[in-house]
């Protein structure tokens, strides 16, 4: 008796192990290993004035990483997706622009996650997340909204290249399985709690600056 408890046991924690692998080989890995000190070099090489700001965010579009920096100091990194189309600042052209930016405006504050904003309104429908690697017709803009504007003249603020008049925002994402690869229309796209969470850590004319 004693035996044959042992066994069904033994069963019961390798059917246990095996769903939980299972379960684990579908969740999206979200762990970033980076260098702080080659990071810092590489703002400091954009443009060294940054520990002078208080809140930066700062988009590397090769890695498709977004580190925060609070008074020069690294205080959170981000997966992001920039544009599928890749970068570049002319109207219509669907590309991320690169350059400095600041935070136009924040909107979404208290929104349910994953909620669905269409000419940044909530239009009361809740987005259906997928984390597989799936790229669906839908670029839907989910969450919270970070509206960047430019500040680069004749690079991405102006006519023809004006990052604010092209709709361009930091933004959760129905495509999750896509962070981490370029894939959005122009935007930079986030997992949906971490939007959420960044929303809560940058204030309004925080400078965003992209590489």
């Amino acid at each position: 008796m004693l035996h044959n408890n042992k066994n069904k046991f033994l069963n019961i924690s390798i059917i246990c192990l095996i769903l939980l692998t299972s379960c684990s080989t579908n969740m999206i890995d979200r762990s970033i290993k980076y260098n702080e000190n080659k990071v810092l070099e590489e703002i400091s090489s954009f443009d060294s004035s940054f520990n002078n700001l208080n809140s930066l965010l700062y988009v590397n579009i090769d890695k498709q990483r977004m580190y925060l920096l609070k008074k020069g100091t690294i205080s959170r990194t981000f997966k992001i997706s920039s544009s599928y189309y890749g970068t570049g600042s002319e109207t219509n052209s669907f590309k991320t622009p690169l350059g400095k930016h600041e935070i136009y405006k924040k909107i979404g504050e208290d929104l349910p996650i994953n909620a669905i904003l269409k000419g940044r309104v909530w239009s009361g429908a809740i987005a259906n997340v997928i984390t597989d690697d799936i790229d669906t017709d839908f670029d839907h803009v989910t969450s919270r909204i970070l509206w960047l504007d430019g500040l680069e003249e004749g690079k991405n603020k102006g006519p023809g290249v004006d990052s604010r008049s092209r709709y361009i925002y930091i933004h959760g994402t129905a495509e999750e399985g896509l962070i981490g690869k370029p894939a959005s229309d122009g935007c930079i796209r986030m997992y949906n709690s971490e939007v959420i969470e960044l929303f809560g850590l940058v204030e309004e004319k925080a400078q965003v600056w992209i590489n």
